[in-house]
């Protein structure tokens, strides 16, 4: 068996992505070249021959394999999943920032500092003196909309 033979490069193919879901978990990679175990037999028997029915037994059967054994896979080699909060703006909400540059009054927009960045601001139609801590209460395109600190606790009483 020479290294051209497509069987030997087929069979090769497959057993190092399957050796390469060692480096990447997840359960994919395992099935790609389980795929290709597939076409080295299918090309051993004789079921198939050349490249183009190669390439389409192979993409069939990655299809196949994934669809039938990716929940298996996930949960036999692990790999990391995680769900984060996909809304941007609930992140936002209620944050403290402090104003760099004064807001208002009416539409005026000032600067504040916000998680370690600066970012445009609008406030409620008041003045919002620099130096004020805010409540963030959501964004305005790349704007957030704040509101003095201090009035929460006003509203509440």
């Amino acid at each position: 068996m020479t290294l051209s033979n497509p069987i030997f490069i087929w069979a090769s193919i497959g057993l190092l992505l399957m050796i390469a879901e060692l480096i990447l978990p997840g359960g994919i990679v395992i099935l790609l070249g389980a795929a290709c175990l597939l076409v080295a037999g299918a090309l051993t028997t004789g079921l198939i021959e050349g490249i183009v029915q190669s390439l389409t037994l192979w993409f069939i059967s990655s299809m196949v394999l994934l669809l039938l054994f990716r929940q298996l896979t996930q949960k036999l080699v692990g790999g990391e999943a995680h769900v984060d909060n996909t809304d941007e703006d609930l992140d936002l909400y209620d944050q403290t920032a402090m104003v760099k540059q004064t807001i208002g009054p009416g539409q005026q927009r000032g600067r504040v500092e916000f998680q370690g960045s600066e970012w445009p601001a609008l406030g409620d139609g008041s003045t919002i003196a620099a130096g004020e801590e805010v409540r963030v209460i959501c964004r305005d395109n790349i704007a957030l909309v704040v509101e003095p600190r201090t009035r929460k606790s006003a509203d509440l009483a």
